[in-house]
C-alpha cells in the first residue's frame, strides 16, 4: 500500500497528495518526500531546491512564476493555514488561463504538486503560516515573473474574508505585477 493518496484535478499534472500520517499521544510522523514512492504514483521528479516562506495573517503572495526555467513545486504547510492557488499558463492546455485553489494546513498535512507552466500564489488565513516547497528548477531572480493577484481575466476567488483582514497585504513588487493579458503574449509554456 502506498504511503501517499493521490487526488488528480482536472488540470493535467496538478495533484493533491495526502501522506499517510502516523499519530499517537506523542504527536505524529509522516514521510513528505520519497523518490521511489513518488515515482510509483506517477511523479518521477527531480527536486533541486527547498524553500521556506513565513507570512502573517492576510498576506497574499503571488501570482509568481519563472520564465524561462519554469519551476514545478511541491507545496506544504508546516504551521498555520493558507489558500493556495495555481494558474495554468500552458497555452496548449485545456485549462489554460484557469485557476485551481486548495486549503492547505498543518492539520490536514496535504501537499499540492504544481507542475511547471503554472503561476502560484497563496493567501494566509492563520496568524502565521510557514510554507515549505520543493522546486524542480533553481530560482533565477532575473527570470522571476508574475501576474497581479486580482487580475480580472483569471478572476481568482480569494477567501479574503476568512483571513480576517479587509484587504490582503501585498508586497510592493506583487502590487505592481502586470495583468494576465499583458504577460501571456510574452511567454510560451
Amino acid at each position: 500500500m502506498s504511503k501517499f493518496e493521490v487526488v488528480h484535478t482536472i488540470f493535467d499534472g496538478l495533484i493533491i497528495i495526502q501522506p499517510k500520517v502516523f499519530r499517537d499521544e506523542r504527536g505524529f510522523f509522516l514521510e513528505v518526500w520519497n523518490e521511489k514512492d513518488f515515482s510509483e504514483i506517477g511523479l518521477d521528479i527531480k527536486f533541486v531546491q527547498d524553500n521556506h516562506s513565513r507570512s502573517f495573517r492576510g498576506v497574499l503572495r503571488g501570482l509568481h512564476f519563472q520564465y524561462p526555467y519554469p519551476q514545478g513545486k511541491l507545496v506544504r504547510v508546516v504551521r498555520g493555514k493558507i489558500f493556495d492557488v495555481a494558474v495554468d499558463l500552458r497555452k496548449n492546455s485545456k485549462t489554460f488561463g484557469k485557476w485551481f485553489g486548495i486549503y492547505l494546513s498543518d492539520e490536514d498535512l496535504k501537499m499540492f504538486y504544481i507542475p511547471s507552466g503554472f503561476a502560484h500564489g497563496f493567501l494566509v488565513l492563520s496568524d502565521v503560516a510557514d510554507v515549505l516547497y520543493k522546486t524542480t528548477e533553481f530560482y533565477y531572480q532575473e527570470y522571476d515573473r508574475g501576474i497581479i493577484w486580482n487580475d480580472d481575466t483569471i478572476n481568482v476567488t480569494w477567501p479574503i474574508e476568512e483571513s480576517g483582514v479587509s484587504h490582503p497585504i501585498v508586497s510592493k513588487k506583487d502590487a505592481n505585477l502586470p495583468k494576465f493579458k499583458d504577460v501571456i503574449t510574452e511567454i510560451s509554456f
